[in-house]
Order: C-alpha cells, then structure tokens, then sequence
C-alpha cells in the first residue's frame, strides 16, 4: 500500500516500516497475485457492499485511460495519444457510484470496444445477500459507454446478455450529454491515478501492474464500506 499510494521504488522502501526489504515485498506482491489473493480481497469488499446496500447495478459505465510505461514492459504498446510512446491502458466497469466492480490491463494501443466483452464475461460478480444461495450479480441494468465502443458488435454483445444500452453515437450525439451520466467513472478513474504507482507504470511484470490495479480497487471501495450509509 505504501509503495502503491506514494510511487516509491521497491529498494528505497523504509525499514522502519517494518516489512522487510522490498525485493521481498515485490516477491509478495507477485506470488499473491498470482494466488488470486488481491482479486478475492477486491471480492470480499464488493460482497460487503453489495450486502449493505450500497451497489447500484441500474446504471453501469465503462471506460479506459492510458498510462506512459517507464520501463516498458508486458501489456505495453505504442500509445496513440502520447505520441507512439510505450504505455498501458487501464479498462475499468464502475456502478453508477462509480465503485469500481472489475478492471483490465492492456498495451495503451487496445481499442477500447476489444474490450468490452472480456470486461463484462470475466467479471467475477457481487454476492448481495449474505448465507443465501444464488448466483453473484455480473450484469447491470444498463451500461452507459462514450463512443469509443459505439460499434455494432459492442451493441450486439450487450442485447444478447439482456443489457440495456447507452452508448454515444459518433457524429450525431454530444458527448456532453451523455457525460452527465458518465462523469461518474471519469472521477474513478481520477481516484485510480491518484495511486502514484498507477499514475506512472514503473512494474515490468502484467503481474505485478495487475495486482496494483486490483489492490488499488479494492482500496476505494473500502473507503465507501469506511463511510455511514
């Protein structure tokens, strides 16, 4: 969390934290990620807040931002808006809270509609009622998009699996309009790049950036479970 929240490099990590050295830390880090700790973790919160009422699955949006990669890197790619520069883009599902309920990590050259469906399909989903049989929930009501995803096979995906659909039309639409709807996941991903080590990806390893992505995620929707109904 330290490393996350401030941006500072594995080796220059305190001692007096009391946390051992950071290669140790980063091995951590790693061999959690790849146990699937950081994504129950992430579930665990989500399942509370589901439980407590406070998730809102009738309206969902979808959205990405691209972040330069310093060092290169796994899930890298030639950014189209800086300048052909390496970089990874973050795609994120949020409520209409804007709680973040998945998150993705590709090369920042990822069209954002390839993405939709894989966002939604590996989406693990909320229990919301605790001791109860059932399956979690995965799929809002309706799910608002910019035009980035204003595709006929992103409109297509989303009337088979019986979500309703809010997407921007490119040159007919204001995108304006429909930011009065989307403004919600515009601030969480300005919550995601507050974590310094997200704002600037230094990890080499998909691992390792994946693990900063779900901890961070899991991060913000503690502070709303932190938070009185």
């Amino acid at each position: 969390m330290f490393v996350l929240t401030t941006g500072i490099g594995w080796n220059d990590l305190p001692g007096e934290l009391g946390c051992g050295s950071g290669t140790t830390c980063w091995r951590r880090l790693r061999d959690w990620q790849r146990a699937g700790v950081w994504d129950q973790l992430h579930r665990a919160v989500l399942d509370r807040l589901g439980q407590a009422g406070v998730l809102d699955w009738s309206r969902a949006a979808v959205d990405s931002v691209s972040v330069r990669a310093k060092r290169r890197g796994e899930a890298t790619g030639p950014s189209p808006t800086d300048r052909g520069k390496r970089g990874s883009k973050y795609h994120v599902l949020c409520d209409r809270n804007g709680l973040p309920l998945h998150a993705l990590v590709t090369g920042a050259n990822t069209h954002d509609s390839r993405m939709l469906e894989e966002l939604l399909d590996t989406n693990p989903g909320v229990r919301e009622q605790r001791g109860r049989p059932g399956r979690p929930r995965r799929r809002p009501v309706k799910l608002h998009a910019d035009k980035g995803y204003d595709y006929p096979r992103c409109r297509r995906y989303l009337h088979e699996r019986g979500i309703g659909v809010r997407i921007a039309r490119r040159g007919i639409e204001d995108s304006q309009r429909l930011g009065r709807v989307r403004w919600v996941v515009e601030r969480t991903m300005a919550w995601l790049l507050s974590f310094r080590r997200l704002a600037l990806r230094y990890e080499r390893s998909r691992t390792s950036i994946e693990a900063m992505l779900r901890l961070a995620c899991a991060l913000i929707c503690l502070r709303r479970l932190s938070q009185p109904a």
